[in-house]
Formats: C-alpha cells, structure tokens, sequence
C-alpha cells in the first residue's frame, strides 16, 4: 500500500518509521462458534461473534494495540505517508488510545525524536511519548490547553470523535460533520505549512460547509474507507494534506 504519496512540507526530515505493510494482518484464524447464553441478547451475542471472529481485533491483541482501530490509521498512514520520524502530532477523540499508540511508534516520540499529544473526555491510561488530557476537546478551553501543551506547529491533526448515535443518519451525520468542522478550525490554527488533517465522517463525505474550508487550505483532500473500517460501518475519512494558510 505504498504509492499515492501525499504532498510534502512537513518536518522531520522526511523520514519513514518503517518499510513494512504494518496495516496488514499476519494470519487468520479458525472461526470461533458463539454460544447463545441463555441471558444474553442476540444483539450482544452478535456483537461477541463479530469481536471473536474479526482478524483486526485478533492482531491488535497480539500486537499490543489497544483497539482495532490501530489498524486504520496505520493504513491510512502506508497510503499517504504522514507520519515522520520527529514529527509532531495531536488526537483528537484519542480514547482507548490505539491511534496514539501508532502516532508514537511512528514519529518516536518516546526517544524524543517528537511530540504526540492526545486529548478525550473518557480517562485514557498513560501511553509513553504521549501526553494525554482527560478533556472535552467542545470544551471552549480546550484549545488553548493543546496549544500550551504543543508549544509550536503541529504536522498533523488527526480527530477519531464520533457523537453518540441517535439511530437517525441525518443527525448523526450532521453531529460528526460538527465536530470534523471544529477539528479542523482547531488544525487551522495549528499545522505547519504542508501539514496534514484527518477525520473522520459519514458515508456521503463531507459537507458543503466542510468540504469548502478544506478545498481552500489544503492542496489535497480525499475521502477514503481504510480495508481495517467495518464493511458494515458507514464511517470513513477524509485526508486532507499539503496544508496552506
């Protein structure tokens, strides 16, 4: 999955962390037959299959990583080549903490090469070369708190937040459109010419309102469903790179 190269600028002297298809999983096993409990709901007992049965989940455990979500920043990163050794990269929606576990290998911030901070308002255990705020990034003071925390640019932003679903696609895409709208004015703020942005929306991509901002500050935007994003799901994400200001 190495081509598409994104456009460059960013710093770290331009370094790759790694040459090999991290996003890739390394062996499935057998199918793991779920027994239905006697007080356990189809539902649950669908969403147990699924979690026993999903090569994703299986290779983060065996990784390390806290989520199976690992996995899609990792190959979103193989495709377009953001992560730089000494770069310095903030989460947004960090929470369980498997994208800051990416960023941190990547960019080796636990050598002191960069900078990786992340921010989520449910508790998040400490990750080394991370620094982590327990925090509402709506919170009106939160910017300021990752800015402090970031004490210069950043190369990229990366926001993983979803609302809370309502079951109604409309509202729900309306809700994470929000808050891919305030991320990105936050990365405005932040990202060193040529940086990158990247979050997450809903099947049907971004709005009008987000796609215009996007378009005008940054010399590439794509949306795109990484492999290791549920067949099921309709989240996908935009990239935008070659920041301008």
């Amino acid at each position: 999955m190495r081509n598409n190269k994104g456009p460059g600028g960013q710093r770290g002297g331009g370094q790759r962390s790694g040459t090999r298809d991290e996003g890739a999983i390394t062996g499935r096993g057998l199918k793991t037959r779920v027994k239905t409990a006697h007080k356990r709901t189809l539902s649950s007992t669908l969403w147990l299959d699924r979690q026993l049965n999903d090569p994703y989940v299986a290779e983060a455990k065996k990784r390390g990583y806290r989520s199976r979500a690992a996995f899609k920043i990792l190959q979103l990163d193989e495709k377009y080549h953001f992560f730089k050794i000494g770069g310095r990269i903030v989460d947004l929606g960090a929470a369980p903490g498997g994208w800051t576990q990416v960023a941190v290998d990547r960019v080796h911030s636990a050598d002191g090469r960069g900078k990786v901070i992340g921010i989520d308002l449910q508790v998040v255990e400490p990750i080394p070369g991370a620094t982590i705020i327990e925090l509402d990034f709506m919170d009106a003071s939160a910017p300021e708190k990752l800015k402090d925390l970031l004490q210069g640019q950043a190369d990229v932003v990366l926001s993983d937040m979803a609302a809370s679903s309502t079951g109604h696609a409309q509202t729900d895409h309306l809700k994470i459109i929000d808050l891919a709208e305030t991320a990105l004015a936050f990365a405005c703020e932040v990202l060193a010419p040529g940086g990158t942005f990247i979050a997450k929306v809903l099947q049907g991509g971004a709005t009008n309102e987000l796609l215009v901002p996007l378009k005008k500050h940054f010399a590439s935007v794509k949306h795109v469903k990484p492999d290791a994003s549920r067949k099921d799901s309709a989240e996908i994400y935009v990239v935008a790179q070659g920041f301008r200001s």
